[in-house]
């Protein structure tokens, strides 16, 4: 079964130097070699905030293996457990762990749970227009919720409808706070009404974006805009705010030496059916192997992620019946 990424976990599930907080890739972590046999069509149908890993691993794959195709749909994580029921996918990435109806359907058409490869690491950062003075302040989570959020479930006393209200002062504190986010289809919408409004439900005032890059987009043109999205998809042109999980905590920013400390750091996930027992074929075996090599893992820095290391890795190929130190 996954684990949980707890605040341990995380301390672990990252390679980091802590002298120069440099995300690293693993050294312990396999170089790819290419086998024989390998043919089919890669089918990649969920989320939005793993399209780009999910076709940049793939472009890799093609150099190794040009007559293998590729078919990719990222619309969002509630697209890729019905894909998978139905066999119009093999690779289901999603931002979010299934929930447990998603796995019950899949169980029940199957007779067995579906698997999810741990492939990265992404912190939901919290993006504001980059001349912002609240990314030098920070928020707790109670203000993010009070912000976005019509419930407030996460106990703030008041809502917060201006940047002065937010704690901003000067010409920017009468300034409406502008609000940017993602469609219920959406992994991040999940996870961040989850773990950022407690559960609550967003103000109907939220604008909602058909992608991850559309909501950075949202903001960078909008002075008093905020939105929330997956750390890969940073620019220039916005600045992301320092988040703490309560009033009293000194908030941590959306960096890679903070992960463990930062509130909303999630694993990203491939969901792939794998049968008990039973050994992968070898495009989705070989195509998840290379995703956990140096040069898979260089790709998720290369797209602003943050790579798994070794024991991760290890652990995450035993669960789909390959051996770190004897299958490369």
């Amino acid at each position: 079964m996954m684990k949980l990424l707890t605040t341990s976990a995380l301390a672990l599930a990252l390679a980091v130097t802590p002298a120069a907080a440099e995300v690293e890739i693993d050294e312990r972590l396999p170089e790819y070699e290419p086998v024989q046999g390998v043919s089919g069509t890669i089918k990649s149908i969920g989320s939005d905030t793993l399209n780009n890993l999910m076709t940049l691993w793939a472009e890799k794959f093609k150099e190794v293996y040009p007559n293998v195709q590729v078919e990719i749909e990222g619309k969002g994580s509630s697209t890729a457990p019905p894909a998978l029921i139905a066999g119009t996918s093999n690779f289901g990435p999603m931002s979010r762990p299934m929930k447990e109806t998603e796995i019950d359907e899949f169980e029940k058409q199957f007779g067995y749970k579906p698997t999810a490869v741990r492939t990265s690491i992404d912190m939901v950062a919290v993006y504001v227009h980059k001349d912002n003075p609240i990314a030098r302040q920070g928020l707790s989570l109670p203000q993010v919720d009070a912000i976005f959020s019509s419930n407030r479930s996460g106990g703030y006393a008041t809502d917060i409808k201006t940047w002065g209200e937010a704690g901003v002062e000067g010409s920017w504190a009468d300034l409406p706070i502008s609000l940017y986010g993602r469609n219920s289809a959406s992994g991040t919408y999940g996870f961040f009404k989850k773990n950022a409004l407690f559960g609550g439900d967003y103000k109907n005032s939220v604008k909602e974006q058909p992608g991850s890059s559309s909501v950075v987009q949202g903001v960078a043109s909008d002075k008093t805009g905020i939105g929330y999205s997956g750390i890969g998809y940073k620019t220039a042109d916005v600045a992301t705010v320092p988040l703490g999980r309560t009033a009293d905590d000194t908030p941590a920013p959306a960096a890679a030496d903070s992960v463990a400390d930062y509130p909303l750091a999630r694993f990203l996930l491939v969901y792939v059916n794998k049968q008990p027992g039973q050994e992968l074929d070898p495009l989705r075996r070989e195509f998840i192997k290379l995703i956990f090599s140096k040069s898979g893992q260089e790709v998720v820095i290369k797209d602003g992620y943050l790579p798994v290391s070794y024991e991760i890795a290890k652990d995450t190929l035993a669960e789909v019946g390959i051996d770190i130190d004897a299958d490369f």
